[in-house]
């Protein structure tokens, strides 16, 4: 659903209009449809690990009240219950799934020696206090084993959740983003110029203007 808020930088545009026009194909309308799909419930992590994920996502890509919110966890799960990988890790780092289970484990472990309290539960403020810490690498409890607390978070819990997000259509309309560029393509492909199945931008504030652009996207 578009997001029509004044300040919003497209407004009334909604990616999802060109689904079923020239700009996507059969493949990229196949991918998107189970994106948008994705259950609520987690195949791959148990509920009190989903539970965290949720929370986690919650503080790094924090969604606005006024729209449907991107299932994040949920995509986080679906990938990993998929053995969906980057195809690449750090030395000694396990692989995904693994590294996410340790990951939650020790941050559970954290959480509890702190607070005595499971994450998910925990003010905001003491969720940021710990993502911070984990960021830097001063999460240090032995249930982290060999595996350094800023590296889960910078490539796992961080980059997929980040991944997630940017994944579905809803951010794509947030950042006028077209989605894939196959079948189609762009043909003005100059400074600042835009093709009619682009989104526009507001200009000198002319929010109208970009509107009627926008609905007519496909």
């Amino acid at each position: 659903m578009p997001d029509s808020r004044p300040g919003t930088r497209f407004p009334g545009y909604d990616v999802l209009s060109k689904r079923q026009g020239p700009s996507w194909n059969d493949k990229t309308r196949e991918v998107i449809a189970r994106r948008l799909s994705t259950g609520s419930e987690p195949q791959f992590f148990a509920a009190d690990e989903f539970l965290t994920v949720v929370a986690a996502a919650n503080r790094i890509v924090p969604q606005p009240p006024t729209r449907s919110a991107i299932p994040v966890a949920a995509l986080v799960d679906r990938k990993l219950h998929l053995a969906q990988s980057d195809g690449y890790r750090p030395p000694g780092t396990p692989r995904d799934g693994d590294a996410w289970r340790l990951g939650l484990k020790a941050l559970d472990a954290e959480t509890r020696a702190a607070f005595d309290a499971p994450f998910h539960i925990l003010l905001e403020a003491d969720q940021d206090v710990l993502l911070q810490r984990m960021q830097k690498g001063e999460l240090r409890n032995p249930a982290w084993t060999e595996m350094t607390s800023d590296v889960f978070f910078r490539m796992r819990l961080a980059r997929d959740i980040v991944l997630a997000y940017y994944a579905h259509p809803t951010a794509w309309s947030e950042i006028g983003w077209g989605g894939p560029a196959s079948p189609r393509g762009y043909v003005r492909m100059g400074y600042d110029e835009r093709d009619p199945w682009e989104a526009a931008e507001v200009r000198d504030g002319d929010i109208e203007s970009a509107r009627r652009k926008n609905n007519r996207v496909r």
